[in-house]
C-alpha cells in the first residue's frame, strides 16, 4: 500500500531546547526519526517545521523538509497543512511520527497504515500495547486507551483505565489479572480529506482537560481504529534522562 510519512518538529520545546536538533550519537535528532520513519514502506517521509534552521540541517541530510506557519497549536494541524499545500486526494493515507520518536518501530508505521486502509469507515489509526505493570497504568505520563470489541477508541485518558474495582478497592496501586488495559502509543494514521477538516474541528472539554489532542477526532463524532501490538513503546525524549537513555541505546548499538 501507499502512505506519505510526515515529522512535525516545532523548535520551542520547554524542558528541552532545540530538541529535534539535539545530538545522539552523532545526528539529530529528529533526522534520526526520519532515518527509522524511511525504513517503513512509506512512499516519502517529510519533516515539517517552522524553523529555518531544522530544515536547513534536515535538508543537509538528504531528508525532505516543508517549512510551515509557527501558529499551529497541535502537530496534526501542521500535517493539515503539509497535506494542503501537496495536493494530495482525500482517500490517501499519512502518517503522523512524532519528531523526538528516534527508536519508532518502521512495522508501526507499516501497521497502523494497513489497518486504516482496510477500514473505511475510520477517520484514523493508531497503536496500543498491553500494560504489564501498575506503574505504568498509574503513571498520568503514559496515555491509556479502552477499545470496543471492534478495536475501536472508546476513550483516551491519562488516568488508570479500566478501572478494576474490585482489586483497587482496599487502595495501593495493582495491576489486577486479567485487566483489558492498553498502553497508546502517540502514532497515527490519517485520511487526508479527515485531515483536512481537524483543524475546524472545535476542542471539546475532554481534550482541554486531558491535554489529548486525539480526543477532538473523538469529541467530534470520528471513529479511531487501533491496532494492538505486543511490541512497547519505543524511549521517547521528553526530559534530559530520557535523551540520556536513547544516546546509550544508540552508542551501544540499535
Amino acid at each position: 500500500m501507499s502512505f506519505i510519512v510526515i515529522i512535525p518538529a516545532r523548535a520551542a520545546s520547554t524542558r528541552l531546547p532545540g530538541k529535534p536538533l539535539l545530538d545522539i550519537a552523532g545526528q539529530p535528532m529528529v533526522v534520526r526519526t526520519a532515518e527509522q520513519a524511511a525504513r517503513s514502506w512509506a512512499s516519502r517521509v517529510i519533516v515539517a517545521t517552522d524553523d529555518t534552521h531544522i530544515q536547513a540541517v534536515v535538508q543537509s541530510h538528504g531528508i525532505e523538509a516543508m517549512l510551515t506557519r509557527t501558529e499551529h497549536p497541535t502537530g496534526t494541524d501542521r500535517l493539515a497543512e503539509v497535506a494542503a499545500r501537496l495536493g494530495l486526494g482525500d482517500n490517501e493515507v499519512i502518517v503522523n511520527v512524532q519528531g523526538d520518536e528516534p527508536l519508532i518501530d518502521p512495522e508501526q508505521i507499516n501497521a497502523v497504515a494497513t489497518l486504516l486502509a482496510e477500514q473505511p469507515d475510520a477517520a484514523m489509526s493508531t497503536c496500543a500495547s498491553p500494560i504489564i505493570q501498575a506503574t505504568t497504568l498509574f503513571n498520568p505520563n503514559a496515555v491509556k486507551v479502552v477499545c470496543d470489541q471492534k478495536q475501536r477508541a472508546l476513550y483516551f485518558s491519562r488516568a488508570p483505565i479500566p478501572w478494576a474495582r474490585d482489586a483497587l478497592s482496599k487502595g495501593g496501586q495493582q495491576l489486577a489479572p486479567g485487566l483489558p488495559a492498553l498502553h497508546h502509543i502517540g502514532l497515527y494514521a490519517y485520511r487526508v480529506g479527515f485531515l483536512k477538516k481537524f483543524p475546524s474541528l472545535p476542542a471539546g472539554p475532554l481534550e482541554r482537560f486531558e491535554s489529548l489532542e486525539q480526543l477532538r477526532a473523538m469529541e467530534n463524532g470520528y471513529s479511531i481504529a487501533v491496532c494492538i501490538t505486543h511490541a512497547h513503546p519505543a524511549a521517547g525524549v521528553d526530559t534530559p534522562a530520557d535523551l540520556a537513555r536513547v544516546r546509550e541505546i544508540f552508542t551501544n548499538g540499535l
